[in-house]
């Protein structure tokens, strides 16, 4: 039975290090699998899923605009897939994770998704509060902080290593940008 997955954490966690360790299982066994992440995030590459420990496979990409459940009929139709597996997932819109939903329910594929559950500022992304609200199955993948308390929030640093305390929810960056802390040391690092 096709399922909707979320596994979410931190930053730096090893997210996409999963979704490719995913998709190799699968190939590995004959099996074919759909990548696709977040258009606006290109630090692997345009139409690329890359891990920090140096792996890489090539993706499509969605925008905000994107019909997936058409999108993903439409692969369907062309090829025999296996799973589909999303990274950057907390870049969906409510929309789009009801229609991975869809996708599950009628198309019988399971959907992988990874992203982040938090901002920097501590509030959930629309995609990830969609992808808890609707998920069939959930799974936390713990990272830590420097104190090695498990990581839960980040927290967002300017070119100079100061803590920015407001801004858009969204700016590409990974370690030269994002540090994951505790909830205590998040708490720090704002009251500071």
């Amino acid at each position: 039975m096709a399922k909707l997955y979320f596994h979410y954490s931190t930053m730096n966690a090893g997210k996409s290090t999963l979704l490719l360790q995913a998709s190799h299982n699968y190939q590995e066994r004959g099996m074919t699998t759909y990548l696709i992440t977040a258009q606006l995030d290109n630090r692997a590459g345009e139409g690329k899923i890359g891990s920090r420990i140096g792996i890489g496979a090539a993706a499509d990409t969605f925008t905000v605009d994107d019909d997936l459940f058409a999108k993903i009929q439409s692969k369907l139709s062309a090829e025999k897939i296996s799973c589909v597996l999303i990274d950057e997932a907390q870049f969906l819109t409510s929309q789009q994770v009801w229609q991975l939903a869809k996708a599950v329910d009628d198309l019988a594929v399971p959907i992988m998704c990874y992203g982040l559950r938090v901002d920097f500022l501590g509030n959930l992304f629309p995609g990830s509060a969609s992808l808890l609200a609707l998920a069939d199955e959930m799974r936390e993948i713990k990272t830590i902080c420097h104190c090695g308390k498990k990581a839960t929030m980040v927290v967002r640093q300017d070119e100079d290593g100061n803590i920015v305390k407001g801004g858009d929810q969204i700016q590409i960056g990974g370690n030269e940008t994002y540090v994951s802390l505790c909830r205590r040391h998040w708490r720090d690092a704002f009251e500071n």
